[in-house]
């Protein structure tokens, strides 16, 4: 290859400086084989092979071939958390690592965030290419006990993966896999449910307000005995094959069902549980019913679930699918679209059904914090889900630039490793006691978002309190008018929630006067008191932006509050473009 190793933003290695550098520590390599051990570190080394990569450089010639490895440089860089490593070490091979204790991001997942980075094709004008990974891993200590045993298991853990099919991921094992056989293989599946040799893995779904956990997302996996854990792309093509699409999809659900009631027999009522509802169980006329009496019998509600729908069963536009979703948000339960973006679904397509979410592929968040054409892309789907009525969740957010940019465009949910891999059901217990996983990062990307509740009421007072203070605002309270503005003049105030009947001048008075000394500020009323005549006149005159009642549904006003902030910071932005 004629491309310069330093052009491609990975730092080539040979096998002796390798080995040098796991030994005694070196260029970005956190601590020596020995310095980890002492510490109690472990260290997972990854064999990367870029599978056929030779047949593109030898299709389109070595100029477009160095630029498509360039890229895949660039995505494997972009992938990797910043306490890990990466070297090339020759034409298409990288070895990546990272020192980690238990319960920390491990050569596993590792390799999953790798092989995730290229889910969608690599694109170099005029070509596209599918890019897969074939990785071996090995573990200090567990698998070797020196360096040059470490680097000679990860590469025997390749050959082994390679020996099974491309685009796989595999630890070094004493006695290799074989591939997974196709003859005879809806026996085996049938059997595999039967011995429960499948399992859902969950990954935390995290609240953009405040960084806590709100429920987990459901990924399958496959634990065989002869293979080790399986990902879904190793057998679920062979599923749909075998006409056994359905029959998983129903497992899944049930497996989700019991998982949501035993949380809440543990009195875990907040978390929900999102998973992936297969196009085959969708389009059977009986799929609501069959969830129906599942969510009975377990006595859960519709809306601790989230079913997400692919793109594709929605682009079918047909009849059975479409009543199929009626009945599912009928049950209460939540509605998302998966991984939008990818499967050709128009926005004027999306609002023909009644969805509650969607999903923003990991292929648009990779590169937001920098590539002004994502960052446009998932501004627009975030906007424009928003104008629809839908909450926003970004999937595959992996570091703190990712998560501010989200946050500061107003991203409902996020999923990804940055909070956690996906983990099975008895490694969970830890996280849902933090709940809240990384209060630091949350608190260095939160917005500057103060909120001002003026009601003469103490009683009332506390209680918006307590219910606004879960959003992560900067809540300031004052029970009479004029120390409402005395906070305003010595607070950055955005959005201004009054009581009407305030005794010394009523609320719509008393935002008509904010409006002429801070026009920027969003103004809103809440009484339980109306005078259609006074409230009509505030609201064409601009003194306040929306006129709410007591009592007041939680949920309604923490939406109108949150919608309040999004206008004032759309009108902030729009200024700073002019």
């Amino acid at each position: 290859m004629k491309q310069r190793y330093d052009e491609l933003g990975v730092t080539p290695v040979d096998p002796i400086t390798l080995l040098y550098r796991l030994g005694a520590g070196g260029p970005s390599l956190p601590a020596g084989l020995a310095v980890a051990g002492a510490t109690g570190r472990r260290v997972a080394l990854l064999h990367i092979d870029i599978d056929n990569f030779r047949v593109i450089n030898e299709s389109v010639g070595e100029l477009l071939g160095d630029q498509a490895l360039a890229a895949i440089a660039n995505r494997l860089q972009k992938a990797m958390p910043r306490d890990g490593w990466l070297w090339r070490l020759n034409s298409d091979e990288f070895i990546a690592g990272i020192g980690y204790r238990p319960g920390e991001l491990d050569g596993t997942a590792l390799a999953e965030m790798l092989c995730d980075a290229f889910e969608t094709p690599l694109w170099i004008p005029p070509y596209s290419w599918p890019i897969t990974l074939s990785i071996g891993i090995a573990v200090y200590p567990e698998h070797a006990a020196d360096a040059p045993s470490l680097l000679a298991s990860a590469e025997r853990a390749l050959r082994d993966v390679k020996r099974v099919g491309l685009d796989s991921v595999g630890l070094y094992a004493e006695t290799p896999n074989k591939p997974v056989p196709n003859d005879g293989f809806a026996e085996k599946f049938v059997e595999a449910l039967d011995n429960s040799e499948l399992q859902l893995f969950y990954q935390p779904l995290i609240d953009a307000q405040d960084g806590g956990i709100t429920g987990f997302s459901a990924l399958l996996r496959w634990n065989t005995a002869e293979h080790g854990l399986l990902r879904p792309n190793r057998f679920l093509e062979m599923v749909e094959r075998a006409g056994l699409s359905a029959r998983l999809g129903a497992w899944v659900v049930e497996t989700a069902v019991r998982q949501v009631a035993a949380w809440r027999a543990q009195g875990l009522d907040y978390l929900t549980l999102s998973l992936h509802l297969a196009s085959p169980l969708l389009a059977q006329p009986d799929c609501v019913d069959q969830i129906g009496e599942l969510l009975h019998r377990h006595n859960v509600p519709g809306h601790a679930l989230e079913f997400e729908i692919s793109e594709g069963a929605l682009v079918l536009d047909a009849h059975q699918i479409h009543d199929t979703i009626k009945g599912l948000r009928v049950l209460g339960a939540t509605l998302t679209v998966q991984d939008f973006g990818l499967g050709g679904l128009s926005f004027a397509a999306l609002a023909q059904y009644p969805l509650d979410r969607i999903k923003i592929d990991r292929s648009f968040i990779r590169n937001v914090a920098s590539d002004p054409g994502s960052a446009a892309i998932v501004r627009g789907i975030i906007a424009m889900g928003h104008r629809l009525g839908m909450k926003v969740i970004a999937k595959g957010v992996e570091n703190e630039a990712e998560l501010g940019f989200l946050r500061r465009n107003h991203c409902d949910f996020f999923l990804g490793h940055l909070f956690s891999p996906p983990l099975p059901v008895d490694e969970l217990d830890e996280l849902i006691r933090r709940r809240f996983l990384l209060p630091s990062a949350f608190a260095a990307t939160r917005p500057e978002r103060t909120l001002l509740l003026l009601d003469d009421e103490e009683n009332v007072l506390r209680s918006l309190v307590r219910l606004l203070r879960r959003d992560g605002y900067h809540v300031l309270t004052a029970s009479s008018v004029q120390e409402a503005f005395d906070l305003l003049a010595s607070n950055p105030v955005q959005v201004i929630v009054s009581d009407q009947r305030m005794p010394d001048m009523n609320g719509t008075e008393f935002l008509a006067r904010v409006r002429d000394l801070y026009p920027d500020t969003m103004r809103m009323v809440l009484s339980g008191y109306t005078d259609l005549t006074t409230i009509t006149e505030a609201i064409n005159l601009g003194a306040i932006y929306r006129f709410l009642t007591k009592p007041w549904n939680d949920d309604e006003l923490r939406e109108h509050i949150q919608a309040a902030f999004r206008a004032h910071e759309r009108r902030a932005a729009g200024d700073d473009r002019r």
